[in-house]
């Protein structure tokens, strides 16, 4: 059984590093206060891989789901000039 939970934190980790080096190559251009804000999300989820692994592989997936998004909604289309 502690070898099936090695596998699963092996996995964990892997997954952790990938979000990591994504995180680490958004672009510092733009809206800074946004990368911060992502790699603040992402140290809470490796926070919370110290206390309960599966729930932070829960919130990594859905982490990296938003990172494959674009970070800011363009807004161009709702707002008329002059506003």
């Amino acid at each position: 059984m502690a070898a099936d939970d090695r596998l699963e934190d092996d996995e964990l980790a892997r997954r952790l590093r990938e979000a990591h080096r994504r995180v680490r190559l958004l672009p510092a251009t733009g809206d800074a206060g946004e990368k911060e804000r992502v790699a603040r999300r992402y140290l809470a989820i490796c926070d919370l891989a110290k206390r309960d692994p599966e729930r932070a592989a829960v919130r990594l997936e859905a982490f990296l789901e938003a990172l494959d998004r674009p970070l800011d909604t363009p807004r161009e289309g709702e707002n008329t000039h002059g506003d």
